[in-house]
């Protein structure tokens, strides 16, 4: 700051008006400080702003590196964030890496809130402590500890719709590729079985284990290509499932939709891609963002005591993996 002052004339205190963006200096003498900072490269230090202030106005992300969905949210919370005058930390929860270490990281930064990302819950009486000192706001799930906020989507209402269309072009026998115990899994399985028994179809009832990894859709094809009769088609339990299904069904011969109907659930970039072309259940990952950042600035801003849980409903990308059944099929 003093190699800036120096450089233009003026004096320190003016320099960090400028760098400050706050009122006094006129508009030439603005220009001058800063490309003379620009000129000999200096930057604000923020660590040592953030320091002086009473409130750091910074929101924590704490999310996996895994889903194409958890990338779509980080990227969304910036401009959420940034409209309500906060800024974002990001903290990766990695297979060496515990929730409790990226927590707590982001809690050192001084994070004034937590914006948690499709994670299987953590130890409930831990997240309740941590939502006793900041607020806490789950997206993709709700594990229903108290004090907590929530946005996520109607998951067992979107692979409802995926089944309905299914039906609607003529399927019977439709498989679902099951998420096991991973966050929305649940209510996807409960969605597929409810929407398969409310059009008659329980004897064609048929969930496979999986997870939300292309490994298990690679798994629940190869199993599938073992048995004597291929359904028709076949519910993901996510983009990355459905791409390691259709994957190792084409390296066998089996085509979609010709052969086998597709459905992924995320309606991720990779499922938009032109020699995909993946009928997908989408989830609206800006409108996720911006809900999250707002129950955190609410409890921040407004004093907003009692939880908010808000569950969006999803809607149904239907693309070129999916089509009638092929001749001859139950």
């Amino acid at each position: 700051m003093a190699d800036v002052a120096a450089r233009v004339g003026v004096s320190r205190q003016l320099v960090s008006l400028v760098m400050s963006d706050r009122p006094g200096p006129s508009a030439a003498t603005r220009q001058k400080v800063l490309r003379a900072a620009e000129e000999v490269g200096y930057r604000a230090d923020r660590a040592a702003r953030l320091l002086r202030r009473a409130r750091s106005r910074q929101v924590g992300v704490l999310f996996t590196m895994e889903h194409p969905l958890d990338v779509h949210l980080v990227e969304a919370v910036y401009p959420a964030a940034a409209a309500l005058d906060y800024g974002v930390v990001l903290s990766a929860l990695l297979s060496t890496r515990g929730e409790r270490e990226s927590i707590d990281d982001l809690l050192g930064l001084r994070c004034e809130a937590l914006v948690l990302i499709g994670l299987s819950a953590a130890a409930p009486a831990y997240l309740a402590t941590i939502a006793a000192q900041v607020p806490v706001v789950e997206i993709g799930q709700r594990t229903g500890v108290e004090g907590t906020d929530s946005v996520r989507t109607a998951d067992a209402d979107g692979v409802r719709q995926a089944v309905d269309h299914l039906v609607g072009l003529g399927h019977r026998a439709i498989a679902h590729v099951d998420g096991a115990d991973l966050p929305g899994a649940p209510e996807r399985r409960q969605g597929y079985t409810e929407a398969m028994r409310s059009h008659g179809l329980d004897a064609f009832v048929d969930v496979i284990p999986g997870d939300y990894s292309e490994e298990s859709g690679a798994r629940a094809a190869r199993a599938l290509l073992a048995r004597d009769r291929l359904p028709t088609a076949v519910v993901a339990s996510n983009d990355r499932c459905a791409l390691g299904l259709l994957e190792t069904l084409v390296r066998a011969g089996v085509h979609a939709p010709g052969d086998v109907s597709v459905v992924g659930y995320d309606d991720s970039r990779t499922a938009r891609l032109s020699f995909v072309d993946l009928t997908s259940v989408r989830q609206d990952a800006s409108l996720m963002a911006r809900i999250a950042v707002g129950c955190a600035a609410e409890r921040l801003d407004e004093g907003r005591a009692v939880s908010r849980h808000v569950v969006l409903e999803p809607t149904l990308s239907v693309r070129g993996s999916t089509g009638p059944p092929r001749p001859g099929a139950p």
